[in-house]
């Protein structure tokens, strides 16, 4: 385990924490609504992308200059900021007290729009940056320049692995307990179509029947065209051998640890990486009651099972904005096909 401390002074920053694959939906929340802490206790993970501001307008930067910063279509406005910020769960921080005049935020708490709020009470040197407000998930920002990282007295847990994704707390069930849709499957589904777009080249796609058609078909359909000559998708992944015969596109989970797809042995092939808790579920929904029931009650007995599960109103839709942010950032989208989207010259 590691734990970060101001780069000024010494002061440790964080609780001993060990480090995971960023989330597919860290940047990617619902609108008007509070979340919770993007980060499970004792991690942390690292976002290799500039984010945050400065911010700088698209036709101020030019596509050379976007494209560097990893952004390769026409988009309102492209981040300058730090590269490789460590993002870890509020309560995790340690020894940081806000910058009240950077505690700028839309309606119910800060959204870190005037750069790091939060100071190192050592030496009072701006270390990180506090999100809490509405549509953003719960996070601390450690910047990387501002931060050292040294190992923990702590003996380090069990990594993550491939095998994480077997336990049936890993699963990710599609519907919230109050009959929504899970915003972190919504944000989900919206980066893995981008992906399909680019790996499909805007073709049209089969699904395999079962808990992928009947989760993710409306949304394919919104994203993909129909007509003849569809290529196939499969699940596939740890434990779960690729079909035969071979689909033309694999979905497989990110590694709970690096993030880094699961691939094959064999042939190289195109895979569409998932959220591996969103994967994990679709291979093994599991049951919804712990004794499937058969025949009818005896007259007199009561029911004493899993009350029914909750059904959103409409078919699940994915985050516009994480299709659209992970598209943007695909170089495939510059291809002839693709750039039609954005009208790309």
């Amino acid at each position: 385990m590691d734990v970060f401390a101001c780069a000024e002074c010494g002061t440790e920053l964080t609780a001993p924490v060990s480090r995971v694959a960023l989330p597919v939906h860290t940047h990617h929340g619902a609108w008007e609504e509070l979340h919770p802490p993007l980060m499970e206790p004792a991690t942390y993970a690292v976002d290799p992308r500039p984010t945050g501001p400065p911010w700088r307008l698209w036709q101020d930067v030019g596509a050379e200059a976007a494209a560097r910063q990893g952004v390769h279509a026409p988009v309102y406005s492209v981040s300058f900021g730090a590269r490789d910020r460590i993002v870890i769960a509020p309560g995790d921080s340690r020894s940081m007290t806000l910058i009240l005049e950077k505690c700028e935020g839309y309606c119910r708490g800060v959204d870190g729009r005037a750069g790091p709020n939060l100071a190192c009470t050592g030496c009072g040197r701006p270390v990180a940056t506090r999100i809490d407000d509405c549509g953003s998930w719960q996070t601390v920002w450690l910047e990387p320049d501002a931060v050292v990282r040294r190992p923990s007295e702590l003996p380090a847990g069990r990594p993550p692995s491939w095998a994480d994704l077997e336990h049936a707390d890993h699963r990710v069930p599609p519907v919230e307990p109050n009959g929504w849709w899970s915003r972190r499957w919504e944000a989900a589904i919206g980066v893995a179509l981008a992906h399909l777009v680019a790996a499909t080249d805007d073709r049209p796609v089969t699904l395999p029947p079962g808990p992928v058609a009947e989760l993710l078909g409306h949304a394919v359909a919104r994203a993909l065209p129909p007509g003849p000559d569809p290529l196939s998708v499969g699940l596939a992944g740890p434990g779960v051998p690729v079909p035969r015969p071979r689909p033309d596109v694999l979905l497989v989970p990110r590694h709970p640890g690096t993030g880094e797809p699961w691939r094959p042995t064999g042939p190289e092939a195109t895979v569409v990486p998932l959220d591996s808790g969103v994967w994990a579920y679709l291979t093994s929904p599991g049951e919804t009651s712990p004794i499937p029931a058969t025949g009818v009650l005896p007259e007199g007995v009561l029911r004493d099972d899993y009350p029914p599960t909750p059904h959103p109103w409409h078919p699940l839709v994915p985050n516009s904005r994480a299709f659209h942010d992970t598209l943007v950032r695909l170089p495939a989208i510059r291809g002839p096909r693709l750039r039609r989207l954005f009208d790309i010259p």
